[in-house]
């Protein structure tokens, strides 16, 4: 099973297909590769998979994404 997670583009930086951003999921930065989604722009949320970017997500949606993983912790915790 794959997981993509959002994150808001930060910063971007270089051309075409090298295009690629600073994305931050929470507290952690990680440069991402823009190439699959080269109309993101500084503010917007990306769905990233292992270092790319896949597609563009509203921030109500990446904010309802970061609840449920926050509940899964959670349960997870309280299963430990």
């Amino acid at each position: 099973m794959c997981l993509a997670v959002p994150g808001c583009v930060v910063s971007i930086a270089g051309q075409g297909d090298s295009r690629r951003a600073v994305v931050r999921f929470g507290g952690i930065e990680r440069s991402v590769s823009l190439a699959f989604v080269p109309e993101a722009v500084v503010g917007e949320y990306v769905l990233v998979h292992v270092g790319f970017a896949l597609s563009r997500i509203d921030e109500k949606d990446a904010l309802l994404v970061f609840e449920y993983l926050r509940e899964i912790d959670a349960l997870s915790q309280e299963l430990s």
